[in-house]
């Protein structure tokens, strides 16, 4: 049996606007095995990056709890928290803006380590060319500076980077929607090969459902800020059971000529999150919707291992 690396227990995050408080997280809960891959999909503003944001500290917490190694670390000191970059990290969504354009690729990847201290120079450089390889970065880049490089190329020095410290998890920010397709494939294969190598945990959060079914080995769906599935990778795609997961679905292109996949199109008006009423935040987009969708939904298991968060679910299993 694995061991458990994070569990996050009803986390909420919530941002003060001048029309109120905008719900980007709220009562998530879930649980990961060490050396696995949680998938987070949904719509843009879903609440995904938030999401992983909060449970690295980048944003605190409004409620919840987030417990890493079976340790509470929901709220942790300055001298904690260092600590803790050691084994949580993030690889950022665009390469080229999360990169310090003033530093080359060597002194972009030396600078997490020379922050932790006790090595030598020779030894900071033997890392970095160590770290290098590893990522599959050529030694002859390694005086030159990001704008200099391709898209592909900057990510690998991110995830060099991400890797510096050793860390036993990482949150995958939609490492490779800023990519061309042929790129993002490198980079996909590269992250599954070190997660291998390394036994890494990643909390893989994209919009793009083919990305994710390669990629994870539990998928979460995220709508408005709240987790409405979650449930095996193979068991998402065979079986979904939320409607919003449904239509999700759909509109995933068949790669055959002459074969269109029946594409459910969502009508109605998207809830605000901003102060958001009790109930189903769906419900004003869904075919199914009732007076019973108007109570708190939580997400219970409907199937083992499957879990679902709709009073309507019964329905479609």
């Amino acid at each position: 049996m694995m061991a458990q690396i994070l569990e996050v227990k009803n986390l909420k995050k919530y941002f003060q606007t001048p029309g109120g408080e905008l719900h980007a997280v709220d009562n998530v809960s879930f649980r990961m095995e060490a050396g696995t891959t949680l998938g987070v999909v949904g719509e843009s503003g879903c609440g995904k990056s938030t999401l992983g944001r909060t449970v690295l500290h980048l944003h605190e917490s409004t409620d919840g709890k987030i417990f890493f190694q079976g340790e509470d670390i929901t709220r942790v000191d300055k001298k904690k928290l260092k600590a803790l970059r050691e084994d949580m990290q993030i690889i950022f969504q665009d390469p080229y803006s999360s990169l310090n354009p003033r530093m080359s690729v060597s002194e972009i990847i030396r600078e997490p380590l020379k922050r932790k201290g006790g090595r030598t120079k020779a030894e900071l450089d033997t890392d970095v060319e160590r770290l290098m390889d590893l990522v599959g970065l050529a030694q002859r880049f390694a005086n030159s500076y990001p704008h200099e490089l391709d898209g592909g190329r900057r990510q690998r020095i991110g995830i060099a980077r991400a890797l510096s410290l050793n860390p036993k998890f990482i949150v995958c920010d939609e490492p490779v929607s800023a990519l061309d397709v042929s790129i993002q494939a490198q980079i996909l294969n590269l992250m599954k090969d070190l997660q291998d190598q390394m036994g890494l945990s990643y909390i893989f959060i994209t919009h793009d459902l083919s990305v994710v079914k390669h990629m994870s080995d539990e998928i979460s769906v995220m709508y408005l800020g709240q987790m409405v599935e979650k449930a095996s990778a193979a068991e998402l795609f065979y079986h979904p059971i939320h409607p919003y997961t449904k239509a999700l679905l759909s509109a995933i292109p068949i790669p055959k000529v002459n074969i269109e996949r029946k594409r459910i199109l969502l009508k109605g008006e998207i809830t605000s999150p901003v102060n958001p009423k009790p109930g189903c935040r769906f419900a004003a987009r869904c075919a199914y919707a009732s007076e019973e969708c108007k109570a708190p939904q939580t997400l219970e298991e409907v199937e083992p291992g499957h879990f679902v968060s709709c009073c309507c679910s019964k329905k479609f299993i």
